[in-house]
């Protein structure tokens, strides 16, 4: 079963996003900040977990805490070695600019941003698939 990997603050949000990961026939990895997905990568390049490595990380750009979504994806990008595959789909509510959205795929090594709300099921599919 594919697996992916979801960093999301907001319960309503974050429980929708699982239970569409659960209809299209994927394992949902779920963190509610970003410290959490820190310590995370840090368990998998430390040997610590020995689960289905995700093929994509959804990941809220604002979190709460000092982590945010753009540094989960950067620390995903220089991770060693495993996360190079994984797609990176940044999601956020507030309308980036050109600009801003460049500086936020450069700085997170992200393959594409979403808006909220989240697309529906269909689309958030295609969306997902035209990157994997």
């Amino acid at each position: 079963m594919a697996t992916w990997m979801v960093v999301e603050d907001e319960p309503d949000i974050y429980e929708v996003l699982l239970l569409m990961l659960e209809a299209f026939g994927v394992e949902g990895l779920a963190f509610v900040d970003g410290e959490e997905a820190l310590d995370w990568i840090d368990d998998v390049e430390g040997g610590r977990y020995y689960g289905e490595m995700p093929e994509v990380a959804l990941l809220d750009i604002r979190l709460p805490g000092k982590i945010d979504g753009l540094m989960v994806g950067a620390r995903l990008r220089n991770s060693n070695g495993f996360a190079a595959r994984i797609k990176i789909v940044l999601v956020t509510a507030y309308k980036l600019s050109p600009i801003e959205e460049a500086a936020a795929l450069n700085s997170s090594g992200a393959d594409l941003i979403l808006y909220k709300p989240i697309p529906r099921f269909d689309e958030l599919r295609r969306q997902i698939d035209s990157i994997v």
